[in-house]
């Protein structure tokens, strides 16, 4: 049984992570040869104050 983590910054609408999940259990499919209902796939939002990019909050880059 795959089980896939994403992490991505909170904020997209429901309608993409549920193309995110869709899309990602294709991939797993055919790269793997399972069935869809063997795939797992966890999706993480993380808040910009809790993602730093080159030492800094990603909230803090875009305010600059």
């Amino acid at each position: 049984m795959p089980i896939i983590q994403v992490q991505v910054l909170k904020g997209r609408e429901e309608a993409q992570i549920n193309t995110l999940i869709s899309n990602v259990t294709d991939a797993v499919v055919k790269s793997l040869d399972v069935n869809p209902g063997q795939v797992r796939v966890l999706i993480t939002e993380i808040a910009d104050t809790h993602w730093g990019v080159g030492g800094k909050s990603k909230k803090d880059m875009e305010a600059y």
